[in-house]
């Protein structure tokens, strides 16, 4: 399996038969070089966003024309997106679960917001989540923008992820210190990576505080397009 950062909170996951790419925001984003697109979204078979904010659905649309692939997600953003893009949709909705080439991906809560930009400004789209991605003998949290949140007692317990993918910049989400919180209170994480983090100078710009809090664990500060092997 391998984990490969976008930058900010876009992440390529390579597991089992799937090559998933999650919140790719490429374009603009200024931690990812435009040179290396094509090596990003080579390969990929399913897309998934967690929520509608701009700098999540990022390339999502152009990557699912280019690539003709369904972009996989909370069922009302899923339909706004068809209804404004019309692009191939796959909608689910909390607690429910899509086979992906093999890897099972359960959309699980999250605390934060979810809009996107419609003619007169921001429009609803659904509430924002995260995903338990399990495959390989792992399971994955990969947190979606969020703060600690009391559903992430019973997620990890019940889940049982031994990878998680946190956002931990601060300011629209958790920051380090909170992230190291959670993950130390409500899961048994072996593996950490932070994410929305270092894209912008009101984040955090390093995960120095979530490695202090996670003592034992090991919290990989992922380099973009750099492949987490596991």
């Amino acid at each position: 399996m391998k984990i490969i950062w976008l930058g900010h909170s876009g992440f390529r996951i390579e597991i089992e038969r799937a090559v998933l790419l999650i919140d790719p925001w490429l374009t603009g984003n200024p931690m990812f070089p435009v040179d290396r697109r094509a090596e990003a979204v080579d390969g990929v078979t399913h897309i998934l966003l967690t929520h509608g904010h701009g700098d999540h659905i990022g390339d999502a649309v152009g990557i699912a024309k280019d690539k003709g692939l369904a972009i996989a997600g909370i069922y009302d953003l899923m339909g706004y997106l068809a209804a404004t893009e019309g692009v191939q949709i796959n909608g689910f909705n909390k607690g429910g679960t899509i086979d992906c080439n093999g890897a099972k991906v359960t959309l699980v809560n999250a605390c934060h917001s979810s809009s996107a930009s419609g003619p007169n400004g921001s429009v609803a789209v659904g509430s924002e989540g995260g995903f338990m991605i399990a495959g390989e003998g792992h399971t994955i949290y990969l947190s979606g923008d969020t703060d600690i949140m009391a559903d992430m007692d019973w997620m990890g317990d019940y889940h049982k992820p031994d990878i998680g993918i946190l956002s931990a910049g601060g300011h629209f989400t958790m920051d380090m210190a909170r992230a190291a919180y959670a993950a130390k209170r409500y899961f048994n994480f072996t593996t950490v990576i932070p994410c929305h983090y270092r894209t912008f100078p009101l984040l955090a710009q390093n995960a120095d505080v979530l490695k202090a809090g996670l003592p034992g664990v090991n919290v990989i500060e992922p380099q973009v397009l750099d492949p987490i092997t596991l």
